[in-house]
């Protein structure tokens, strides 16, 4: 008799749930990683996200033999092969449970769904990378929220009542681990290198983070230049720390004022939130998952299909510094500061009327930290086609932006080199900029083009 452990987005050995259920059953546990190339490929995930997935299971197989776990790496090429594959390996191995933790994405669920039916062991999944789970944050009428600030509220009550406790760290023998195989490619370890890659790391990250500047967090986030964001979505997003350490972190570091809006601690308590927000729409509006607009009426655009004026969006060559230079340094570092994929995103459909669906492609196939639904949350926000109060007019003004929170124009110059010669004022002026050859001129006027928007979406909403 052998318990199976089945790790997912969930790579780590402290504070998971299903693992510490799995120990707890008193019988011998294994784990096993099922890798799927073509599943994670037609999901556009990002080859350096494959790339911290692979570094974070060698790791991972590390952690594990310390307790006395020897994990598995199997390989299959999409989630249609999964079941089998699970079935074959528990027959081998003598499993009579698997234990896992839930996924609340419409292909995931399926999978689980088949892995349930083809295996005849007892099958057991937990809650386990929210802080709550789909279903339980409702309105007064039993229906899920399909606004932020309410979702949010509404949560908060939840946890006041109760904070999710973190599991105490398993022990167990000592036993040597296997080997990992290699599915990805090495050429992007210098991408990797910045980001925690085990959950060591991921822990170490997140404490002198909250420790150290999350006070400043909500006055200086916003601001591209400076390292002021947590840098931990990537190991949130495949599960490298869960989101209850974050908090009880937040709480021990900073008390009552995770709970204060006003708060640099509040502020990053509000991001987590808004993972949570993200993932539960995804549950509960499946379309979104499908390649629909949550505002259903906004898939009646009629979106431009310049490839030309797209190309030079995905490439940075747009002529607007503070875009160009965010879409760099997503190309150069497989990761984007979030303010910029507000502004990058805003640019591709308000002012290039281009079909939000191919940025957010774009952005998968790049992101180390991508996350289907926050990545599609994200994106529909930006396209006024998402779960948002503000109407469709909202439509940032890309040069302002940049002068707002690139004021010195450092984050410019730095990712532009062939704009540092010109002034602080005429970085950021797409008519100042044309002084060098090197550099495009702008492809769209700002102005014409929100005039464009404007009448696109008032003729869909009016009718």
């Amino acid at each position: 008799m052998t318990a199976l452990m089945w790790f997912r987005n969930d790579l780590r050995s402290i504070d998971n749930k299903a693992l510490c259920a799995a120990v707890a059953s008193g019988m011998p546990v294994r784990a096993v990683f099922v890798v799927t190339p073509e599943q994670w490929q037609r999901h556009h995930m990002a080859p350096v996200k494959v790339r911290l997935i692979n570094k974070a299971l060698e790791a991972l197989a590390l952690q594990l033999a310390k307790i006395g776990i020897a994990l598995d790496v199997l390989s299959v090429e999409d989630f249609a092969g999964v079941s089998a594959c699970l079935a074959q390996y528990c027959h081998q191995n003598t499993v009579t449970a698997l234990y896992a933790n839930h996924e609340y994405l419409v292909n995931e669920i399926a999978r689980d769904e088949a892995v349930r039916a083809a295996l005849d062991v007892a099958c057991h999944f937990y809650h386990d990378s929210l802080l709550t789970a789909p279903g339980t944050v409702l309105t007064g009428q039993g229906q899920p929220y399909r606004v932020f600030t309410p979702f949010k509220k509404q949560l908060k009550n939840q946890l006041l009542t109760g904070i999710p406790e973190v599991s105490a760290r398993i022990k167990g023998q000592a036993i040597a681990a296997p080997p990992v195989p290699v599915f990805s490619d090495a050429k992007w370890d210098q991408q990797l290198a910045p980001w925690p890659r085990d959950e060591v790391q991921a822990l170490a990250a997140m404490r002198q983070f909250v420790t150290e500047r999350v006070a400043d967090y909500k006055s200086q986030r916003d601001f591209p230049e400076l390292d002021m964001t947590s840098k931990l979505s990537a190991a949130l997003s495949i599960g490298l720390i869960s989101v209850r350490q974050c908090l009880w972190r937040l709480l021990h570091e900073h008390g009552d004022q995770v709970w204060a809006d006003a708060s640099g601690a509040g502020t990053w308590f509000s991001e987590l939130v808004w993972r949570d927000f993200y993932q539960h729409v995804a549950f509960h509006f499946p379309q979104v998952v499908k390649g629909k607009a949550f505002q259903t009426e906004t898939d009646a655009i009629a979106w431009s299909q310049d490839e030309s004026a797209f190309n030079a969006w995905c490439q940075g060559r747009t002529g607007y510094p503070i875009v160009d230079a965010a879409m760099r340094q997503l190309l150069e570092t497989g990761w984007m500061h979030n303010r910029l994929r507000m502004i990058v995103a805003s640019f591709l459909v308000k002012d290039l009327q281009l079909d939000w669906r191919r940025g957010e492609a774009f952005f998968m196939r790049h992101l180390i930290d991508g996350d289907f639904a926050a990545n599609n949350g994200g994106w529909q926000w930006a396209a006024s086609t998402g779960t948002d109060a503000a109407p469709y007019f909202r439509i940032f003004n890309p040069t302002e932006q940049a002068k707002r929170f690139d004021p010195k124009g450092r984050f410019i110059r730095n990712l532009i080199p062939e704009l540092a010669p010109l002034s602080d004022s005429a970085i950021f002026d797409p008519s100042g900029v044309r002084a060098t050859d090197a550099y495009p001129a702008p492809i769209v006027v700002h102005k014409e083009a929100r005039l464009k928007t404007l009448a696109m979406f008032k003729a869909v909403k009016e009718a």
